[in-house]
């Protein structure tokens, strides 16, 4: 299964949310990001059946390996895309938001140049 943008934002946000509270459930997601509960069970539920999402008994959210995986790489082209924009003098709103816009859809081929870039190597 391709995971899509959406998916990838659902991914990156319960990762975000872990590393705040290790106890993440479906109503903190759709806060975080904005979404109603009932569009935030439905991509959970793809996210689950994909592979990607488990859910326990009580209903919080942990990723799995592959999960964590995707995350963590939407994460860092995240984190290092909104740094480098406002490092260029862009304002951190108009940064983050780019970021989110960029990370999604950049090659892997890209962001490694700009990572390598951006870090001096």
């Amino acid at each position: 299964m391709h995971l899509q943008e959406s998916g990838e934002m659902y991914l990156e946000t319960i990762l975000i949310l872990s590393k705040a509270n290790n106890a993440v459930r479906s109503v903190d997601v759709a806060e975080y990001i904005g979404y109603t509960k009932p569009s935030v069970s439905r991509a959970i539920g793809l996210l689950k059946t994909g592979g990607y999402v488990l859910m326990d008994a009580k209903g919080y959210l942990t990723l799995t390996e592959e999960g964590r995986k995707i995350a963590e790489k939407i994460y860092e082209r995240h984190t290092l895309l909104s740094s480098m924009l406002m490092h260029l003098g862009v304002d951190e709103a108009t940064a983050s938001a780019d970021a989110c816009k960029m990370e999604h859809v950049i090659s892997d081929a890209s962001f490694e140049a700009i990572k390598k870039h951006a870090l001096g190597k």
